[in-house]
């Protein structure tokens, strides 16, 4: 005879109600709603400024690949790679310092783009720096 299994938890349970990540769903659209609008206007800026029009940084996708394509002259394989989630983590952080060395900023202001892209982004495309097109690329 097996002992009985405790009421408490039963075996379909989950460690997490749905009471606890209650506040998850509006922390993400109060972060998505100040993070998206401020890195696409920062694209608004950097997007002239490497030679592309303006309009590209509001085409969902197609700015991704004129930004990985066009801004940081990289192959599109690397746009492929930004795609691919397993690799988009280190591929976007990859890219981002080659648009960071692009306009004259250190490797590490690229990977902090990474992650506060609503700040640096605008701060590249509304700031005095310039794009640099003859530059090799890191990668």
């Amino acid at each position: 005879m097996q002992p009985p299994i405790p009421n408490n938890h039963t075996l379909t349970s989950s460690s997490f109600s749905s009471s606890d990540l209650d506040w998850l769903l509006p922390y993400l659209m109060v972060w998505a709603a100040i993070t998206i609008p401020a890195v696409v206007a920062g694209w608004l800026g950097v997007f002239p400024k490497a030679g592309q029009p303006r309009w590209a940084a509001l085409i969902p996708g197609y700015n991704i690949y004129v930004l990985v394509v066009k801004v940081a002259r990289l192959s599109p394989l690397w746009f492929v790679l930004i795609m691919l989630p397993p690799a988009n983590l280190i591929a976007a952080i990859l890219v981002n310092v080659e648009i960071a060395k692009r306009f004259g900023k250190t490797e590490a202001f690229g990977v902090g783009m990474s992650v506060f892209g609503f700040i640096l982004y605008p701060l590249i495309g509304f700031g005095r720096d310039d794009y640099d097109s003859e530059r090799r690329p890191l990668w």
